[in-house]
């Protein structure tokens, strides 16, 4: 047989095998989901992430006909929900629901079992939420400049508290601190309530929680809220001004929520939940329960949420060394 036709049939075997491959892709794209689809949520019940992703759990299930299992998988800052991730099949069938507590974490443990940005692919952002930086009533403080001039008048440092080193409340808190000028120690808890709590209980100077946690306390009185960390403030609380229209101009530490699948996750597939989660989060009842809990609904591509988190991890990563902030 001539080189000539060896080359050839060489090559029309190299095509026939990628054509299969790319019609075995697409009939796999064009089916799915083929089953239960679980969503992953490394932190436990009732939080901000917990509620985002049962939100569109119920409307992706009654919408494509298929079970949607929410487990929480609570721990190490996300590190243990992503680990599952991390191991699932790239079909689409897992995925992982993430705050921006899960980019802190991966931006200050070197000492993670996968690569955040390598091993993992976006689906897109649902949500942003200021956090709300939170004081008790006995403190007698009615607003930031009193807060900071408190501190400033603390000269062995000011307690704040934080759902755990590394946490977002961590650094929205010692942030603060550095841009206020004033001494600041932080105290980790084991979860945003119990921060809260001794806030609450006059124990703690100061803490930054999420709305959830925040909202329904100082509706009650029993919490104040002086600022939202986001640089506008909150449209759902017009009446509370952010920390950067209180006399800290340039502070902006907002936390956001969104889904992540495991790396080779097919694009097609990717999108297509995209598409669904963003039809979702446009719903007029998932606007109205997410903005009750202080939450903006949000939307994004997969490529856009992609680079965002990249963004997000080199940016904090810079943050967290210029405080010293690190997760052994």
């Amino acid at each position: 047989m001539s080189i000539v036709r060896r080359l050839c049939r060489f090559a029309l075997s190299v095509s026939c095998c990628g054509l299969l491959a790319a019609n075995a892709h697409a009939q796999g794209v064009a089916t799915y989901p083929n089953g239960p689809i679980r969503f992953i949520v490394p932190a436990t019940a009732g939080g901000t992430t917990d509620i985002v992703a049962r939100l569109v759990g119920k409307h992706l299930g009654d919408a494509w006909h298929v079970p949607v299992v929410v487990e929480n998988r609570a721990g190490a800052g996300g590190v243990i929900g992503a680990t599952v991730l991390v191991a699932s099949p790239p079909d689409g069938q897992t995925v992982m629901f993430v705050p921006s507590a899960f980019g802190v974490r991966s931006a200050i443990d070197r000492n993670l079992r996968y690569d955040p940005i390598r091993d993992l692919a976006g689906i897109g952002l649902q949500a942003r939420s200021p956090s709300f930086l939170i004081v008790s009533p006995s403190l007698g403080v009615k607003n930031v400049q009193e807060l900071i001039a408190l501190g400033k008048a603390t000269p062995q440092g000011m307690d704040y508290g934080s759902a755990g080193v590394g946490s977002t409340a961590h650094l929205h808190g010692a942030l603060f601190a550095k841009m206020s000028g004033f001494k600041a120690v932080h105290i980790p808890f084991k979860g945003t309530p119990e921060a809260v709590a001794e806030v609450m209980g006059g124990r703690l100077k100061y803490a930054f929680s999420p709305g959830p946690n925040a909202l329904p306390l100082a509706k009650e009185g029993r919490i104040l809220i002086l600022a939202s960390s986001s640089a506008a403030g909150a449209r759902f609380l017009p009446g509370v001004p952010s920390v950067a229209q209180s006399g800290l101009p340039g502070y902006e530490s907002e936390d956001w929520f969104g889904a992540l699948v495991p790396a080779k996750t097919p694009d097609a597939i990717r999108e297509k939940l995209s598409r669904e989660f963003a039809r979702i989060i446009a719903l007029p009842e998932v606007q109205a329960s997410l903005l009750g809990i202080g939450a903006e609904p949000v939307t994004s591509t997969p490529a856009e949420f992609d680079a965002m988190l990249k963004a997000y991890i080199a940016k904090t990563r810079k943050l967290a060394e210029e405080m010293n902030i690190t997760v052994e």
